[in-house]
């Protein structure tokens, strides 16, 4: 079963400290911070782990109050479509400013949506400081969380406290949906509301030439050849820079939560604008999340003469992290290719169900040893006793070591490459991990 992320959403008047808590939580720079009010216009968001828990934390921009203005109205706008679609949310009120009347505006949004909120009092950089939090319980949401995400004083508390507020994750059962499911995802107007309609020989979708048509995601049920496939549509990812409302952003979310959902990605691109940053960004977060992908190029009829080799090595050269992935050319206006996808992902999904014999394993395990001799540290070299296949779907391989610390990641990608050769797996991810002789799988 492929359990949704949880999304929080980090909300606050500007000038908070909201894109510094979420650098905090990230370990590096992922949102400009500077003490300047509206620094953060467009919602930025990055997967973090919390004791083995992954999350979207979402960066939104500050509660502007000034409604005349088109950027305020927009990330206003952005504010409250985060909100909507998060699982928790975090108010981040400034304990050095005091409670003031933009706090009591942006609480009484967020009791509008009934959503579960943690109030995070934030740059109580002292114990006086910490105490002045008191007044902010006026604002109805009980006890805040007391940080100052500059110093990461109070992180592990409020991260605690996260987990606690979130739904226990779902354990699959036999009677779990069995179907193979496929999520189309990519930027605006690169055609995958058309490739839909012409997988399901209809108008299923809406489609036209304004970017960002497709809003939501669209579940459709496909009877394939006796095999039950679920095609996720979902709106387009739009570039950095190019977000004109709120509505976009919040397409991002139900992106990310599509590629939870499925089994395989078909990461849709256009013909006319090979890989981009945005496209690289989401291919980055389906290899974080060990889904399957397939990299279709769409509008080849609109190709223009380019060679197919040459299109090729860009695209592998951008995805190199990809390596693995299938690409097809096709055209969901002609319908050229596009009988070629389904098929296409069923392969993958069989590659990801794969497993492979223990001593099979071992004995390409052998074998990649005695090619390339394990690195050392110091006198201590690396020895790798014995390999075994743990899982499926993504496939998955137990290495146990006499020092896991010793695992470079060029000689893991090594490893990785010489299983590939041997055994496929293309289109999916598999995972390396290397224990001490004595843990358990």
């Amino acid at each position: 079963m492929n359990n949704t992320t949880p999304i929080i959403a980090i909300v606050g008047r500007q000038n908070v400290g909201k894109s510094t808590l979420l650098n905090r939580l990230a370990h590096k720079n992922l949102a400009i911070t500077e003490d300047l009010p509206g620094t953060t216009r467009d919602r930025l968001f990055t997967t973090v782990s919390w004791l083995d828990r992954r999350l979207i934390m979402v960066d939104t921009g500050g509660l502007d109050p000034d409604l005349e203005s088109i950027i305020g109205q927009q990330v206003n706008i952005q504010i409250s479509l985060a909100i909507k679609e998060a699982d928790l949310v975090l108010l981040v009120v400034d304990v050095k400013a005091g409670l003031i009347t933009p706090d009591y505006e942006m609480a009484d949004i967020i009791r509008r949506t009934g959503k579960p909120v943690i109030l995070v009092a934030n740059k109580a950089d002292n114990l006086k400081m910490g105490q002045e939090a008191a007044e902010f319980y006026s604002l109805g949401f009980g006890e805040p969380s007391v940080i100052s995400a500059f110093h990461g004083s109070g992180i592990s508390d409020l991260m605690d406290r996260v987990l606690e507020e979130l739904p226990d994750q779902p354990i699959a059962t036999p009677e779990e949906d069995n179907s193979v499911k496929l999520a189309l995802v990519g930027r605006t107007n690169v055609g995958k509301s058309t490739l839909l309609n012409t997988f399901m020989g209809q108008e299923r979708s809406i489609v036209s030439n304004i970017p960002g048509t497709t809003r939501d995601a669209i579940d459709t049920p496909l009877d394939f050849n006796g095999t039950n496939v679920l095609l996720i549509d979902t709106a387009g990812i739009r570039r950095r820079g190019k977000v004109e409302s709120g509505v976009e952003k919040y397409s991002v979310l139900r992106a990310l939560k599509a590629v939870d959902r499925a089994d395989i990605v078909l990461l849709v691109m256009d013909t006319e604008e090979l890989v981009t940053a945005q496209d690289t960004h989401i291919a980055g977060y389906v290899r974080d999340t060990a889904k399957g992908i397939i990299i279709i190029l769409n509008k080849w009829d609109l190709g223009k003469g380019q060679d197919k080799a040459e299109v090729t090595q860009t695209i592998q050269s951008r995805f190199k992290f990809l390596d693995y992935a299938p690409i097809l050319f096709v055209s969901g206006k002609t319908g050229r290719g596009v009988d070629t996808i389904i098929p296409m992902a069923l392969k993958v999904q069989e590659e990801r169900n794969k497993r492979i014999p223990t001593a099979k394993v071992n004995s390409v395990v052998t074998e990649a040893l005695s090619v390339h001799t394990p690195p050392h540290q110091g006198k201590t070299q690396l020895k790798i006793y014995y390999a075994t296949q743990a899982d499926t779907n993504p496939p998955s391989f137990v290495f146990f070591v006499n020092n896991p610390k010793l695992v470079h990641f060029s000689y893991e990608r090594f490893i990785e490459n010489r299983l590939r050769e041997s055994f496929g797996f293309f289109g999916t991810p598999i995972r390396l991990t290397f224990k001490a002789r004595g843990e358990k799988c």
